[in-house]
């Protein structure tokens, strides 16, 4: 009897297990490919002291080309081409930055959820809590993006970024 009692109490320990595992909801992680053709086109973000920072990203296979640069009173004052690829094996955008008579920079970027995105130093991602800066933006649809710069844990900018033809 012992031994009946014991199997019946095994199988019904294994029915609710299993009943748990298959209530568990599987998350699917964002489509990064798919996310960053958001991106495509011609944005614009007005800074303090009359500064106006212009953006224009085409896609290139899986990955996009930008141009930037930021005016001050219509005087450029900063130039800056941009290449990002997608990886992978990473499922991230990394990228070089060539700013204007500054060294170059290796990026990574990457959605966190349909809507919000981090991009941070390529040599930080493996360690991203400790990264000096990062920045972190958000899409507002339609066509507007909030993105924080964030300097040791401290927001030290915010571009809001419109859409533009």
């Amino acid at each position: 009897m012992k031994n009946f009692c014991l199997t019946i109490s095994i199988a019904v320990l294994l029915l609710f297990l299993l009943n748990g595992v298959q209530a568990q909801t599987i998350t699917t992680k964002p489509n990064q490919v798919e996310l960053m053709k958001i991106f495509i086109g011609n944005w614009k973000a007005e800074l303090p002291k009359d500064t106006v920072y212009y953006e224009n990203i085409k896609a290139f296979g899986t990955g996009f080309e930008c141009y930037d640069k930021t005016e001050v009173k219509d005087k450029m004052i900063t130039e800056e081409k941009e290449l990002y690829g997608y990886d992978s094996k990473l499922d991230k955008y990394v990228g070089a930055d060539f700013v204007k008579g500054k060294d170059i920079e290796i990026w990574a970027i990457w959605f966190t959820s349909n809507t919000k995105y981090e991009g941070m130093r390529y040599s930080d991602i493996s360690n991203p809590d400790k990264a000096s800066f990062k920045v972190e933006g958000e899409i507002k649809p339609p066509d507007a993006i909030s993105q924080n710069f964030i300097m040791n844990g401290k927001v030290v900018m915010t571009y809001n970024f419109k859409r533009v033809k």
